[in-house]
């Protein structure tokens, strides 16, 4: 009997491998399609936040620039495909917003002060406060709109 059970265990984590794997392939893709290939180097207004700095680079550097907080999770399909979406955005604005990336598995302080519940959360943080949020995938059309009216 416990080698029937071994072997239905093994082939299950062969199947979630298998799933995994295709998953990943599946995103890689959709990546390669509605994502542009030339993109410009936005990474200085793009940074992760921790549990333990989130006051600092958040709350008290919002006083001076918005920043858009991504909370997120490494296994959130959502998460995954926002992620690219939200980089754009931020990207098209050449530094008038920060974009800063909070993953809430490992950062499960600042993720329940703030009430996160569901991911993908993006909170927009203006004057060291929240001003805006949306939970949820949209699509980058909606995310930049949301972002522009915003910022205003």
């Amino acid at each position: 009997m416990s080698s029937v059970n071994h072997s239905a265990n093994s082939s299950d984590e062969e199947l979630d491998r298998i799933l995994e794997r295709k998953f990943k392939e599946l995103l890689h893709e959709y990546y390669h399609k509605h994502i542009p290939t030339e993109r410009v180097d936005c990474s200085r207004y793009i940074f992760d936040v921790f549990d333990y700095d989130f006051e600092q680079k958040i709350i008290k550097t919002s006083v001076k620039k918005p920043i858009v907080v991504d909370f997120w999770a490494e296994w959130c399909p959502p998460c995954i495909m926002l992620g690219p979406i939200l980089e754009d955005c931020i990207c098209s604005f050449k530094g008038e917003v920060y974009l800063a990336k909070m993953n809430v598995n490992e950062n499960p302080i600042t993720a329940s002060k703030y009430g996160i519940y569901n991911i993908p959360t993006v909170v927009l943080f203006k004057g060291g406060r929240i001003t805006n949020y949306f939970i949820g995938f949209m699509p980058k059309e909606m995310v930049c709109e949301w972002l522009r009216k915003a910022l205003a």
